[in-house]
């Protein structure tokens, strides 16, 4: 019998299309039956983790939209299953699906911590702070296991090394104990990412991340441990969580975020059709009214990659957002995401293991 979507508990994408560089093209044909008039359950996605051994984990870019010019990312793959996830495409890179793979097949980059420590003590190395997590979450469920994230900020604080975090996972609260002190030393930055207030919508766009309550006591801890941290509105999709924004940066704002940003919704090469998907399983009545403002954030299209464009729209709807969110901002007093300076100058590069250890 044919695949045919169907929404499954705990997962973000209803099915598995093929990525862009498969050569096999799979179709689904209805046979008449209907999967609702069946005895057996529908079998769940169990989570694979495989392990994953990098060459290098620092990436670079040079892209005018983005805060930083270096980051690293311990997965690939994240098994909080947003369905909104920009980082969905990369997978086809592996072969795999950008749906339910995405979020079952993972790999975790176990030697990081090793490859990291040698590509900072390269000679020519020049420090900049690194982002962890611009593609997947380094905190999602898995690295409660795998501590690929915590080792890697091991190695950061050990040379001083400044650093940002995105994540939507409150799993973050277990390093304050490394995020403390490089936080006295102007060398971390923590941005939690909370794009609506109502949990049953959180369960569906993130089923896997920390509800929305529990990411803003997390804000509220990072906050209370001296660790600068503010709240990303992101994605914000029209029509379907955009009247959370003020409220979203109101509470974020009373649990001690310093700064906030937020970005549109991005749905690039085959993410446009699991999120479409995803409307018509679980917002039919909506569907249709979502895409047309997505369209018009994109000038008529449904994905514009334009730098200048892509992380806020453009045209009447994108100009109300970014005005509320600027009046928003000045009533709580939020500076912006980029206005803290890490420290780059306490910077000193790794050493090698010595059976003398620190004697010379």
């Amino acid at each position: 019998m044919a695949d045919l979507p169907h929404a499954f508990k705990g997962r973000g994408a209803a099915s598995n299309p093929q990525g862009r560089f498969e050569h096999i093209r799979r179709h689904a044909e209805d046979d008449g039956w209907q999967h609702a008039t069946l005895d057996e359950a529908l079998p769940r996605p169990r989570t694979e983790v495989s392990e994953e051994y990098a060459r290098s984990v620092i990436t670079r870019n040079d892209s005018p939209d983005l805060a930083f010019t270096q980051a690293l990312n311990p997965f690939r793959g994240c098994e909080h299953g947003c369905i909104y996830c920009y980082a969905r495409p990369s997978h086809s890179y592996l072969n795999l699906s950008p749906g339910l793979d995405f979020e079952t097949k993972l790999r975790a980059k176990s030697n990081l911590a090793e490859v990291l420590r040698a590509e900072l003590a390269k000679p020519g190395y020049r420090p900049s702070p690194i982002n962890i997590g611009s593609n997947t979450d380094p905190y999602q469920p898995i690295e409660r296991k795998w501590r690929i994230t915590r080792a890697a900020l091991e190695v950061l604080a050990e040379c001083h090394h400044p650093c940002t975090i995105v994540t939507k996972n409150a799993l973050v609260e277990r390093d304050l104990e490394i995020l403390q002190p490089m936080a006295r030393e102007r060398l971390v930055q923590v941005f939690v990412s909370v794009n609506a207030l109502d949990n049953q919508l959180a369960a569906k766009l993130e089923p896997r991340a920390s509800a929305p309550h529990r990411r803003l006591k997390a804000v509220r801890t990072l906050a209370e441990a001296g660790v600068p941290v503010g709240v990303l509105v992101a994605p914000i999709i029209p029509a379907l969580n955009d009247r959370d924004m003020e409220a979203v940066l109101e509470q974020a704002a009373e649990a001690g975020a310093s700064c906030a940003g937020y970005t549109v919704l991005r749905l690039p090469y085959e993410l446009k059709t699991l999120f479409r998907e995803w409307l018509e399983l679980h917002v039919p009545q909506r569907a249709e009214h979502v895409m047309s403002l997505v369209q018009q954030l994109n000038g008529g299209r449904t994905y514009d990659s334009n730098f200048a464009t892509r992380m806020r729209g453009q045209g009447v709807f994108a100009q109300l957002l970014q005005r509320r969110f600027e009046i928003a901002c000045r009533r709580h007093g939020f500076g912006r995401a980029r206005e803290l300076q890490l420290d780059t100058s306490r910077f000193v590069p790794p050493r090698e293991a010595s059976p003398q250890g620190e004697l010379f």
